[in-house]
């Protein structure tokens, strides 16, 4: 993997010359924020979902927005991973379990296979977000937003997981035994709602959870995309990343990561201190792109 141009100050440098107070106040953790945020974003989830529930009129309606919500609920589950949420590290890990769980996502092999990625950033070689390849063609692109791959994946993973069989190298031996654990308390919150609901002969979860997040998650790949996609394979978390210029209705559902650029260079700031940490060094970043159309736009003329 090749360093970023030597002519101009990489995101290392940059960081590196923030004075200590600038340090201080972009790095505060606090409860509050998150808790507002995770209230709003959750609240609606179980709003939606009550209505969908009770058959309200026009419950049909709400089924995509429930699955955008709910499928977005990567983003508390990415910052939570991060212990960044929250300054409290109980309500982290409570706010990741929950998220995790709807997504069949395993919250401690998320933050190993996270933490790889932020350590080989849009490395081919050692990047694990690059094991799925990028879309090529107008098919790949397709199949890649109707979350297919991703919950392929998931399915293998949970499975090798659980089995005690994962290979995954950025897994370190001693975590290897609390992933397999959580895995299969995991699937046994699955199994046992699984049997409840048909011991009711109910199908509420399945309108209220799973057919919304399969409406949902092209709506969380189409915004995943733009973080890295097309941009140069390079050191630099400036280059190798986009900040993507969007409304405060994204920005808030994806707890502020459209500023992914400058999480990537200093993962330490909290969601809510990114909009502070952008005006610092908005001037040095060299990916951008000014909403997800114009990004999908360019993808799309890139495609064979």
């Amino acid at each position: 993997m090749s360093d970023a141009s030597t002519d101009i100050a990489d995101h290392r440098a940059i960081i590196a010359a923030l004075s200590h107070e600038d340090r201080q106040v972009i790095t505060a953790k606090s409860d509050l924020p998150g808790l507002v945020r995770f209230g709003i974003h959750f609240g609606l989830v179980l709003a939606l979902g009550s209505w969908i529930a009770a058959g309200g009129a026009y419950w049909q309606l709400l089924l995509v927005p429930q699955g955008i919500l709910i499928a977005f609920l990567f983003t508390p589950l990415h910052e939570a991973i991060h212990d960044t949420a929250f300054r409290t590290p109980l309500l982290n890990r409570a706010v990741s379990w929950i998220a995790g769980t709807l997504l069949f996502l395993p919250p401690l092999w998320f933050r190993y296979f996270h933490f790889a990625h932020h350590r080989h950033t849009h490395d081919p070689d050692n990047d694990p977000e690059l094991l799925t390849p990028k879309p090529k063609t107008v098919r790949d692109y397709a199949i890649y937003l109707s979350g297919f791959p991703y919950y392929r994946g998931m399915a293998q993973t949970l499975a090798a997981n659980a089995m005690g069989t994962a290979q995954d190298r950025y897994v370190p031996p001693k975590g290897k035994r609390k992933m397999v654990a959580e895995t299969r308390l995991l699937l046994g919150v699955y199994a046992t709602l699984l049997v409840a609901s048909l011991a009711a002969g109910s199908a509420v979860l399945v309108w209220v959870w799973l057919v919304p997040l399969l409406l949902g998650q092209p709506f969380l790949r189409a915004y995943l995309l733009a973080e890295h996609t097309l941009c140069p394979h390079v050191a630099d978390m400036f280059t190798n990343t986009r900040t993507t210029f969007t409304n405060r209705l994204v920005r808030f559902l994806a707890w502020n990561m459209p500023y992914h650029a400058e999480h990537h260079a200093y993962p330490g700031v909290p969601f809510h201190q990114l909009p502070r940490f952008h005006a610092m060094v908005r001037e040095h970043l060299r990916t951008t792109e000014n909403g997800y159309r114009r990004f999908h736009a360019k993808l799309a003329r890139s495609l064979d």
